[in-house]
């Protein structure tokens, strides 16, 4: 991936992990546009960063998803990168009343929209680079989010299969695999204890320079090297409090 003289789609961009590779994008001299459900965070994080474009869309709405592609086909044909960034976490057990309804939210959100952007942009002339935001979890699961859980393994297995499907385009197929990080991802306070997002931005400038496309830190770099025992290890240690 070029890293500077890009024009860059980030979804779920206006906080977390996504506001935080906006700004490392920014100082890098490429154009960035952000999209997100809640214009009140989506101002936020212009006020902050002037230079950031600004679309709300509501990714978990499939016509949304096809009119952002219009837009930005009609307003920012040369857009080079898509960051399939937004994504949304439950904290809930099966025999929850309302669990279908907020799985179903979580799969619309981290699967569908992800996987329908891909297919979009992958039409757009001008792409060079898909980045899919994965998980550590994505490998070894928290059973008190099962389901983005499960969406997130779901994406890695998706990523391997589009990087290999899109060789033909030339267009490069990169997997953000973060750990848990203090954002306010699945509610405020749940990840106060985690690394900030900072030293996890750091951490995949260093990988993006040496053109690596599997961009971990900490504990997700752990398990994508860790193996069937040490993986089940840490599944019965993250969950041995129920």
């Amino acid at each position: 991936m070029n890293l500077s003289h890009n024009k860059i789609l980030i979804t779920g961009g206006a906080t977390g992990i996504g506001l935080g590779l906006a700004e490392m994008l920014l100082k890098a001299n490429n154009t960035v546009i952000i999209c997100g459900r809640r214009e009140a965070a989506l101002l936020e994080a212009a006020q902050h960063f002037p230079a950031l474009i600004t679309k709300a869309c509501d990714l978990s709405v499939a016509e949304e998803r096809d009119g952002l592609f219009k837009w930005v086909s009609e307003n920012h044909p040369d857009l080079s990168v898509l960051v399939n960034n937004a994504g949304i976490q439950q904290w809930m057990t099966v025999s929850d009343s309302d669990f279908f309804k907020r799985a179903k939210d979580e799969i619309a959100v981290n699967i569908e929209a992800p996987i329908h952007l891909a297919s979009l942009f992958s039409h757009l002339k001008s792409l060079t680079t898909i980045m899919n935001v994965t998980s550590g979890l994505s490998f070894v699961p928290l059973a008190k989010v099962p389901v983005y859980c499960a969406t997130k393994a779901f994406m890695h297995s998706f990523t391997l299969s589009l990087r290999h499907d899109l060789q033909s385009k030339n267009i490069e197929v990169i997997e953000v695999i973060p750990p848990a990080l203090n954002t306010d991802l699945g509610g405020k306070g749940l990840h106060d204890y985690a690394p900030p997002v900072g030293k996890f931005i750091e951490a995949v400038w260093e990988q993006l320079k040496q053109g690596k496309t599997e961009l971990s830190f900490g504990f997700s770099e752990a398990m994508v090297k860790a193996g069937p025992e040490d993986l089940k290890k840490s599944f019965d240690r993250m969950n041995a409090n129920g």
